[in-house]
């Protein structure tokens, strides 16, 4: 059995992948490297992933699929994965040889011992492309560094300091356990990725490394803020399908309570700050319906999270309303490094 799976979604991925799977290749015999060909077509994506399992068997697999979209490459590596830890490495992204070698020991280290770990955390960075300074995200001020901890341990999640898929590494049969399945043909489901299996984590464990090196900028990227738009009503259907996956309300740890209440928080923002950029008078229905629909499904969340810091931001009356709160995700933007 392998210590860590890492599934590398690859759709149309020629110019990137490699420097992809090349950073992950130091882990050796321990890591199984899943590269997933999610039914590319304009390049040499599964010529190249048939190339490192040729080249690296044992070590590198390559699964060709139809294609399904990113979320349905996550579940592919996560059907095939014999690790032990799951983990997904985005074919444009890659990660650091050193924070790697401590990853990967830490890990060991579990596994050898007689506490069970269910989700390690790192940081990542965003490597803008054109940006001087590289954002980090780090945990520090969250989460105890390098203990096992429950929820109970958890402390105060900043303002724009969440967990992306980019800093985690799952207990790959907590994923199986939980029933883990993202839907096909649907972008940003990345966030039911870290969001979904939270309530089955038992204990965390915080390395403070700058392990995934999260690349950002490309004007294709289904990060980009036009492209997003474009794209608002996949976000607005993961962000329903996040709201209706567990009542947060009644979750009996308060820890684990409160910080998913505030992704959901974050989710209903961009949602709501998209439609508002978008200028477009069907986004703002949608924006409408969906406030609504969590006032119909959860009255006590629709509470929170409507009167909460971020939901007035996003709510205010009127055309100057309006002006405000895209004025106020463009500081954020700035602020926080993100699209």
């Amino acid at each position: 059995m392998k210590l860590l799976s890492v599934a590398i979604p690859c759709y149309n991925s020629e110019n990137y992948m490699r420097h992809c799977i090349e950073s992950l290749l130091p882990g050796g015999d321990e890591v199984e490297i899943l590269i997933v060909d999610d039914g590319s077509t304009k390049d040499k994506t599964g010529e190249i992933a048939d190339e490192y399992e040729k080249k690296y068997p044992g070590i590198c697999r390559a699964i060709h699929q139809e294609n399904g979209g990113h979320g349905e490459a996550v579940n592919a590596g996560l059907r095939n994965a014999t690790g032990i830890y799951f983990k997904v490495v985005d074919s444009d992204d890659w990660v650091n040889e050193e924070a790697y070698m401590e990853v990967l020991s830490t890990l060991r280290d579990f596994v050898k011992g007689e506490e069970t770990l269910d989700l390690l955390i790192s940081n990542f960075v965003y490597e803008k492309q054109g940006a001087r300074r590289k954002k980090v995200m780090n945990y520090r001020t969250a989460l105890p560094v390098r203990q096992l901890i429950t929820w109970n341990e958890v402390k105060h999640f900043m303002l724009g300091q969440y967990i992306l898929m980019h800093s985690v590494i799952y207990r790959t049969e907590l994923l199986k356990e939980c029933g883990l399945e993202l839907p096909k043909h649907t972008f940003y489901v990345d966030n039911i990725f870290v969001y979904q299996p939270l309530p089955y984590v038992k204990t965390l464990y915080y390395l403070d490394v700058n392990f995934y090196r999260y690349f950002i900028g490309r004007d294709d990227q289904s990060v980009n803020e036009k492209v997003m738009i474009g794209r608002i009503d996949q976000q607005f259907l993961v962000t329903k399908l996040m709201l209706g996956y567990h009542d947060v309300m009644k979750l009996p740890s308060r820890r684990l309570r409160s910080y998913m209440i505030k992704y959901l928080e974050i989710m209903m923002t961009v949602c709501s700050i998209l439609a508002i950029r978008s200028e477009d008078p069907a986004n703002m229905e949608k924006k409408k319906e969906l406030w609504q629909y969590v006032k119909q499904k959860n009255f006590p969340l629709y509470l929170r999270l409507r009167w909460g810091f971020l939901g007035q931001g996003t709510n205010l009356p009127g055309k100057s309303g309006r002006k405000v709160s895209s004025a106020g995700y463009k500081i954020a933007q700035k602020f926080f490094g993100f699209n």
